[in-house]
């Protein structure tokens, strides 16, 4: 992900990183020439004139205007929720390492939080893999017991077991009477909230916006770019492929955002930055658990002065 420093309108024409331009750019240039071809033609086809006009371009403009706008809003709707949940998760991560350190002998039993935090962490590494569908194994080895960590490794959805394996700490540390009913839970409850940052999750990675809905919207952009130097090139003549292209950059890189953020779990410059949070969490929970961290650059967050 890029955050930027808010820039003046001078620098911001030029911004190339955490655009969309260099994506699109091949498709503009092809825009381009086919306006100019138009226009060296004269708005003719095989000899045949195209009888076309700006007033069906400015009816369609505006419905596929209107389109956009309900889509690009989808897709931030989703792209929003879940830089939510991922908030959330850092909450909860520091909630529970906070009852797990004040509502108990922190210092006799500090190994055995250090476990339960550590499977805190775990969690949202392994939250990062399952959405991104990559391999958990490196940081399972780093964070978890050798034995919980292999039998991790056949298991398809890793973090609802290693909130099942938080939830029997709890049991076993009730049982050895470490800590009392209402310590139970109340931690118990922080882990339902990551059980629901987990669904959540889940719900936005497995349900994108309807199949149909891009199709249409991909379609009809395109269609209304290359039809509309034949219905300009009377009208403005030789600067039909400007004003073609800037459209066109206009509706195409509106469409490439919009598919871009529908996914928010990805590793797309303008993704969440799961990297940075896991990373995050991981050296706050430390901190409280007395570790001295080490600053570094967070992986996945790109800061452009």
């Amino acid at each position: 992900m890029i955050i930027r420093k808010k820039l003046n309108w001078f620098r911001m024409l030029f911004v190339w990183r955490g655009s969309v331009l260099p994506e699109i750019l091949p498709r503009l240039i092809a825009l381009f020439l086919l306006s100019s071809t138009v226009v060296y033609f004269h708005g003719e086809l095989f000899h045949y004139k195209i009888p076309l006009n700006i007033a069906p371009f400015t009816l369609i403009g505006l419905a596929l205007a209107i389109f956009l706008g309900f889509c690009n809003n989808a897709s931030y709707d989703r792209f929003w929720e879940a830089r939510k949940l991922w908030g959330g998760l850092l909450i909860d991560a520091r909630s529970l390492t906070r009852q797990a350190l004040t509502l108990g002998d922190a210092e006799k039993n500090h190994a055995d939080i250090q476990d339960f935090v550590n499977l805190i962490i775990a969690f949202a590494y392994a939250l990062k893999h399952q959405l991104r569908q990559t391999d958990p194994g490196e940081d399972f080895q780093r964070l978890l017991k050798p034995e919980f960590a292999k039998s991790l490794e056949t298991v398809k959805f890793k973090p609802a077991i290693i909130i099942r394996e938080l939830g029997q700490w709890i049991y076993r540390n009730k049982k050895e009477d470490k800590i009392d009913t209402i310590v139970q839970v109340a931690i118990d409850n922080n882990l339902n909230r990551l059980s629901d940052i987990l669904g959540g999750c889940e719900r936005i990675s497995n349900t994108p916006i309807p199949y149909t809905y891009s199709v249409v919207l991909h379609r009809t952009i395109y269609i209304y770019c290359f039809l509309l130097p034949f219905g300009l090139v009377d009208s403005i003549g030789w600067m039909t492929p400007l004003i073609v292209t800037f459209i066109g950059y206009t509706f195409i890189a509106l469409d490439a955002i919009v598919t871009e953020i529908e996914e928010p779990f990805g590793v797309e410059k303008n993704d969440l930055a799961l990297n940075a949070i896991c990373q995050t969490i991981e050296d706050s929970l430390g901190e409280m658990m007395g570790k001295k961290i080490e600053k570094k650059p967070l992986d996945n967050l790109l800061i452009i002065d």
